[in-house]
């Protein structure tokens, strides 16, 4: 099942997105200029192969619903998302929060 609910930070709207698989969930939340994704975001692909693109993004592991991917704090980000502000250890929302 895939769940596509919004979601606001600070006043401004994300997409929180849920895909269910067998023992595990996919989990997103984003917005036009970036997204903060569950432990299986390949962060090293982001920085290395597409670069270029210059992608605001992180991750964190651990996590089984939205409410947790927005609490809990960052395990890795991109390297364009220290522009704005991104550190490892912040958490979710308060990232999110940076982009909105």
């Amino acid at each position: 099942m895939i769940t596509v609910n919004p979601l606001e930070i600070k006043g401004m709207f994300f997409t929180a997105i849920t895909v269910e698989l067998p023992k595990t969930n996919l989990l997103m939340i984003s917005n036009d200029i970036g997204y903060i994704m569950c432990g299986a975001l390949d962060v090293d692909l982001l920085n290395e192969k597409l670069a270029k693109r210059e992608i605001i993004a992180a991750r964190a592991v651990g996590v089984k619903t939205i409410d947790e991917l927005l609490h809990a704090p960052l395990e890795k980000i991109t390297d364009a998302s220290k522009e704005y502000g991104w550190k490892v250890g912040m958490i979710g929302k308060e990232a999110l929060g940076l982009i909105s």
